[in-house]
């Protein structure tokens, strides 16, 4: 078991839908938390929000070669760190002949590449019995027509995650992907590109956090779309 009510969590993607329920669901489990996103102003209510739960906040564009690196840097200076939650993403729609490359570009850099380059920067902070923890999509089980990048880009985080965890394990580092449904985040409703199809109704994103918490409260290492209910 993990005792969060003792834990420090760098909390990524934390202005959006799903991580701002994150963020919301650890601070009443006790825990502290650095909170880190691109919209400042959004990033402030909810830092305002939480109070004195909230160690720092860190507004950074994880695209960037040297975003994810300077967050976890920024996140350990403030405070020793027990675990990272990842829940920032973006999502494209449309046939892969129509997808620029200014909108692949982003979906590859932010759904698998800021990840890889976060999962690096965090190994030499993140102490033995701490995690990782990855938000991926329950498209990285069953790739979806129309979403052919974002479903490349969830799966081969997927398979990052599985590796890193057995290269981890006699480091007593947990690594936890995580692969709901589609959830109301409001995430479809702003992609990089293209216009979502008719989605059925989503998971409530607080339901869905809760059940990350719960995960990461009791040692869980894997999350599958299984895993959640309506």
């Amino acid at each position: 078991m993990t005792d969060l009510a003792a834990a420090h969590v760098l909390v990524l993607g934390a202005t959006g839908g799903l991580g701002g329920a994150i963020a919301r669901r650890l601070v009443a489990s006790g825990a502290r938390v650095t909170l880190s996103g691109r919209d400042e102003p959004r990033l402030t209510a909810l830092a305002d929000e939480l109070g004195s739960a909230v160690v720092t906040t860190v507004v950074t564009d994880l695209t960037k070669p040297d975003g994810p690196a300077s967050v976890v840097s920024a996140a350990t200076e403030a405070a020793p760190l027990t675990g990272v939650v990842n829940a920032a993403g973006v999502v494209a729609f449309g046939a892969v002949e129509d997808l620029d490359d200014d909108a692949l570009d982003e979906v590859l850099l932010l759904d698998l590449v800021a990840p890889i380059r976060l999962a690096r920067a965090a190994l030499g902070i993140i102490p033995e019995g701490g995690f990782l923890a990855q938000v991926s999509a329950v498209v990285a089980e069953k790739a979806m027509p129309g979403m052919a990048a974002y479903s490349a880009a969830k799966a081969g985080l997927t398979a990052f995650d599985a590796a890193l965890a057995t290269e981890l394990r006699r480091r007593r580092i947990r690594v936890l992907d995580v692969r709901p449904p589609h959830t109301e985040t409001g995430l479809a409703t702003r992609p990089v590109a293209g216009e979502a199809p008719r989605l059925p109704q989503g998971l409530d994103p607080e339901a869905v956090a809760e059940r990350v918490v719960r995960a990461l409260a009791d040692d869980e290492r894997d999350l599958p779309s299984t895993a959640f209910t309506a």
